[in-house]
């Protein structure tokens, strides 16, 4: 049963966006997807260019990748917080349309290396098409589920970078264990992502639900325990604030949807 609830969690997300890769999201479109129009019914960011600038992107940083990279999904901005520095290598969990990788590749220059992580195909014909239409010879987007294997060397990355993908995960554990092989010693983890004061096991979780961040959600105690139980040091919370609040179908309650900035250390 677990495992079948797992696999339709999974092939709902792949579904979810898909679509979303597919077109410009719209009131009709982006319905169920991590953006603050999605989670909170709508009405945030007339566009995907304002969504972006919603959770904390700058708009000359918007100007400055190809458009059709920035579909204004995501909690965060985590590349602000990451401090990329010229001829590193970063990788990107949940790529999307590339807008993190491109911006990273603007901050590694050409004698650095980005790589971006999907398990949707649509995102990765996307984000491989923006890739070439803006010149970027430094970024490869690869196929991959980040709970199973990430498909990066071992101790190949100098920083790891995503942008409200881990609550997409079941298994996060062996999501951070993956992010903590792929990193350098010493390495970074720099993640924005979602938490809730009341996590709901994913038998009873609504698939849309989970497919907008909401349902798969840790609390930040559970969520700073399972980057630690993967092997990382120094976990530090660098941002921290209320994102939505939904309405808890098992006991009545509302609970609270926070936005946060982890980072830690190989």
């Amino acid at each position: 049963m677990k495992t079948e609830r797992h696999q339709d969690i999974k092939k709902t997300i792949r579904k979810t966006y898909g679509k979303i890769a597919l077109q410009e999201r719209s009131s009709e479109s982006g319905s169920s997807c991590c953006a603050p129009g999605c989670c909170s019914g709508g009405g945030v960011g007339d566009s995907p260019a304002q969504a972006a600038t919603v959770v904390g992107y700058e708009t000359s940083e918007l100007e400055s990748v190809p458009q059709a990279s920035i579909l204004g999904v995501g909690c965060g901005a985590p590349v602000k917080f990451a401090d990329l520095q010229k001829g590193e290598t970063v990788v990107d969990l949940g790529s999307g349309g590339g807008i993190d990788v491109f911006l990273s590749a603007n901050k590694v220059t050409k004698v650095g290396r980005v790589i971006g992580i999907d398990m949707t195909d649509e995102m990765l014909g996307r984000a491989r098409r923006n890739a070439k239409a803006g010149g970027y010879t430094n970024v490869d987007f690869r196929k991959g589920d980040i709970e199973k294997r990430i498909p990066v060397d071992d101790d190949s990355a100098d920083v790891v970078i995503s942008n409200c993908v881990l609550n997409l995960t079941m298994d996060k554990v062996n999501a951070f264990k993956e992010i903590h092989r792929i990193l350098k010693h010493s390495g970074r983890m720099v993640i924005s992502d979602l938490v809730t004061d009341a996590e709901i096991a994913p038998i009873h979780a609504d698939l849309e639900k989970w497919c907008s961040c909401i349902d798969g959600a840790l609390t930040k105690e559970h969520y700073i325990e399972s980057i630690r139980q993967a092997g990382f040091q120094n976990v530090e919370v660098l941002s921290e604030q209320l994102y939505t609040e939904d309405h808890n179908q098992l006991d009545g309650k509302r609970k609270k949807i926070s936005s946060i900035v982890i980072k830690a250390i190989k």
